[in-house]
C-alpha cells in the first residue's frame, strides 16, 4: 500500500496536501480541473517535487526523502522522455543502468520488452523514426524494464488519437498488472478512469481526497467534482 499521510507537496508557490491510501495491485485514477495539482502528486510520490510535511510510506516503509532513482518508483511522462540521439535498445536499457552500450544479456532482456509491448525488431531505430504511439511504447517497456512495484502515468499517451490512447492505455494497465505492479494514473478524461480504474482520487483546491471506487466516484461524485465531471 501506498499511504500519504498528511504529506504536504510544494512546487513554486503551489501547495497540495495529500491524505490518501493507496491500495496495492490495483488501478487509481487521479482527476481534477487543471491546476489542481495532480501532477503534483505524482511529482511528490516520485520524489520530484519537495515534501513540506507529513509522511509517504510504501509497504509501511518510509520513502519520503529517498532519492527519486532509489524509490520503488518508475514513472511515464507526458512527453515519453526518449533520448533523441540514441536507439530505442539505448533508450529502453537505461532502465537497467547508465551503460549506453547494453551488454548481450541486457540487450536480450530489452528485446523481450520491446517485443511485449509491440515493438519487435524495432530496436536500433532512433525515436524520430517512430510514430508517437511507438515511441509511447518505448517509454512503457523501459518503465516496465524498472521492474519497480509502483507504477506512475502522467498523461503519458494525452497526444494520441483516442483509438491509440485507449489501446495504450489498456496495454499498460494490463502489462503492469500483470507484473504485480500497483499503477497510479492522471487523467483529465473521466472516460479514461472509467475504463481501467478501481479507485478515483479526486484533487481539487489544493487537497487530494481519499479514494473512492470507481463507479461510485464517477456515478455520484462528491460536490466539489459535480461540476468538473458535468
Amino acid at each position: 500500500m501506498l499511504w500519504c499521510d498528511k504529506a504536504v507537496f510544494r512546487q513554486g508557490g503551489y501547495t497540495l496536501l495529500a491524505d490518501v491510501q493507496i491500495e496495492a495491485g490495483k488501478v487509481t485514477a487521479v482527476i481534477g480541473p487543471s491546476g489542481a495539482g495532480k501532477s503534483t502528486l505524482l511529482g511528490g510520490i516520485a520524489g520530484f517535487v519537495p515534501q513540506t510535511g507529513g509522511r509517504l510510506l510504501w509497504d509501511g516503509v518510509p520513502i519520503d526523502g529517498v532519492a527519486p532513482d532509489k524509490r520503488p518508483v518508475s514513472m511515464l511522462f507526458q512527453d515519453n522522455n526518449l533520448f533523441p540521439h540514441l536507439s530505442v535498445v539505448q533508450n529502453v536499457a537505461l532502465a537497467l543502468g547508465p551503460k549506453l552500450r547494453p551488454s548481450s544479456e541486457v540487450r536480450e532482456q530489452v528485446e523481450v520488452m520491446l517485443g511485449r509491448v509491440g515493438l519487435g525488431g524495432m530496436a536500433d531505430r532512433k525515436p524520430a523514426a517512430l510514430s508517437g504511439g511507438q515511441q509511447s511504447r518505448a517509454a512503457l517497456a523501459r518503465a516496465l524494464l524498472q521492474d519497480r512495484p509502483l507504477m506512475l502515468m502522467d498523461e503519458p499517451f494525452s497526444a494520441l488519437g483516442p483509438g491509440l490512447k485507449a489501446e495504450m492505455l489498456d496495454l499498460s494497465v494490463a502489462l503492469a498488472l500483470g507484473a504485480g505492479r500497483t499503477v497510479v494514473m492522471v487523467t483529465h478524461d473521466p472516460s479514461d478512469a472509467a475504463r481501467v480504474a478501481d479507485a478515483i482520487v479526486g484533487v481539487e483546491a489544493g487537497t487530494a481526497w481519499a479514494p473512492i471506487d470507481a463507479p461510485t466516484f464517477l456515478s455520484d461524485p462528491p460536490d466539489a467534482f459535480k461540476d468538473y465531471l458535468g
